[in-house]
């Protein structure tokens, strides 16, 4: 008790100190430079028009609690992808629904596990559970599922799998999922966040539906902020075992999406026409601008989402420090990797045809070469 007067303020539950802010790409420049945002993986598309009048027709009902349960949305989400809607949960983006899983499954000493280059809300959301997150090697920007494996303990309670990952762009076929899934105990939970899946036209890709389908302990999520278009409302949803919903929503916000979130989720959703549309764009793109940039002599990752990495040299003035300087003077942001171990790469997201053309100029001319745009 003495020790516990001597306290002169609050303090955090273990962990939350020891916690890195997240902080997303940036989305300003030089004042009266004209912005292109490339460091956040959005669509250059925007959301479907369907998604956008139904946000707007929303305004009437700003007065009232949304629906506890997002029914409506669950519904619409089960219909598209033929799944039990009493076995999906919505949530304030996927970020939101990881944060639920891990205050549900982990404490103080249990260990969770994600890979070096894995999102950095991972060990966040570990961390502020008060256990330990415990970071594997990846194998050539792939996560390992070896590695992993040989990585797990009596303490470990979690396994979160970016797939495909960002920010390497990487993905691990159906089957190594599946290998990694037999090869962990039945107690341990493995969280599939599937955030760019809508991107990858893979044969061997599988989101994660099917896995869940026929598992106990598998939890898919996924987002309305990339391909949908709708990253202003935060808005996610994961598919999962019965015994599971029934955890998360018993610590969930009430009213945790909102009316507006709720009804553009369920137009975009129906608005498969706009998602197609979406993935064309990210297929041409994707592949003009690594094929244009790597022409220049920079090497380029290759990527199943809307995003890839750019490797610059150690030589000084041309390290992708220099290289993010230069290209944040001409309006184009992209993101910097220093917090995802990657310190010689710029993360560019795929833009509209204006941006794109634009910062392959840029980083020609930062090359001292001649680009063909």
């Amino acid at each position: 008790m003495a020790s516990e007067n001597m306290v002169k303020r609050p303090e955090p539950q273990r962990g939350v100190l020891e916690i890195e802010p997240y902080v997303g790409g940036r989305a300003s420049a030089e004042r009266g430079t004209r912005i292109f945002k490339l460091s956040a993986n959005e669509t250059p598309l925007g959301p479907s028009p369907r998604a956008k009048e139904a946000f707007a027709a929303a305004a009437d009902k700003l007065h009232l609690y949304p629906d506890g349960g997002a029914l409506g949305l669950r519904e619409a989400i089960a219909a598209r992808y033929g799944l039990n809607a009493d076995r999906i949960v919505c949530g304030a983006g996927s970020d939101e629904l990881l944060h639920l899983l891990a205050q549900a499954y982990l404490g103080e000493g249990d260990e969770a596990i994600t890979t070096e280059h894995g999102f950095l809300v991972y060990p966040i959301v570990t961390k502020a559970a008060g256990a330990t997150c415990v970071t594997v090697k990846e194998t050539a920007l792939h996560a390992d599922v070896d590695a992993i494996l040989d990585a797990v303990t009596p303490k470990t309670k979690i396994v979160f799998l970016a797939n495909p990952n960002n920010p390497t762009g990487s993905y691990l076929p159906a089957d190594e999922v599946r290998r990694l899934q037999q090869g962990l105990r039945p107690g341990i939970l493995l969280i599939l966040d599937a955030a760019y899946s809508e991107y990858v036209s893979r044969n061997d890709y599988e989101a994660g539906i099917e896995l869940v389908a026929t598992s106990e302990n598998v939890v898919m999520t996924r987002t309305f902020s990339k391909i949908y278009g709708l990253a202003a409302l935060r808005l996610g949803w994961m598919y999962a075992p019965a015994h599971i919903v029934d955890v998360v929503n018993r610590i969930r916000g009430p009213f945790n999406v909102s009316i507006p979130a709720i009804e553009a989720g369920i137009a975009a959703m129906a608005d498969t026409d706009h998602v197609d549309a979406a993935r064309q764009h990210n297929d041409k793109w994707l592949r003009w601008l690594s094929e244009e940039i790597s022409k220049l002599g920079y090497e380029t990752v290759p990527s199943v989402g809307n995003f890839f990495l750019i490797r610059f040299p150690k030589e000084q003035g041309r390290t992708a420090k220099d290289a993010d300087a230069f290209l944040m003077k001409r309006g184009l942001i992209l993101r910097q990797m220093t917090s995802y171990g990657l310190p010689d790469c710029l993360r560019l997201s795929v833009g509209s045809e204006e941006a794109n053309r634009l910062v392959v100029k840029a980083l020609a001319e930062f090359a001292g070469v001649k680009a063909a745009v």
